[in-house]
């Protein structure tokens, strides 16, 4: 569970870390909403601000966040992060349940184009387009 949840954790804490760096650290301190910032983003600061609220915690994550903020598309350093991340919310369990409470509902499902299908699960077929088999010689 812990795993997952610092995994889940790991993409909106690298994109905020990605928009500010670090300097990331330094805003989530910030009550106010950055209007410009995307949802992700958001997220990942409000995350972090949670996270680095609990002192336990605080130094070992900000580290990684720092380490991340040099190349934020080094995969050693997001593990790193993600690794942090999961020590953190394993040691505290009222943390992990307040940062599993703050994640996006990962069920919301968004489709975008014509003809385009959004499903959380499929149990049969789907078919789109004008010229799909199941629609032929049908007027």
């Amino acid at each position: 569970m812990d795993v997952d949840l610092a995994a889940a954790v790991v993409p909106y804490v690298a994109a905020a870390v990605g928009v500010y760096g670090a300097r990331v650290l330094e805003r989530v301190s910030d009550a106010a909403a950055d209007a410009t910032a995307a949802a992700t983003v958001g997220v990942g600061r409000r995350l972090l601000r949670r996270i680095l609220g609990r002192e336990a915690s605080a130094g070992p994550v900000s580290a990684a966040v720092q380490d991340l903020a040099e190349d934020p598309t080094d995969e050693d350093r997001v593990a790193a992060l993600r690794l942090q991340l999961r020590k953190a919310l394993v040691s505290d369990p009222q943390l992990a349940a307040e940062v599993a409470a703050m994640l996006p509902d990962a069920t919301t499902v968004t489709a975008a184009g014509p003809r385009s299908v959004a499903a959380r699960d499929i149990t049969g077929i789907v078919q789109t387009g004008d010229g799909s088999a199941a629609w032929q010689g049908r007027g």
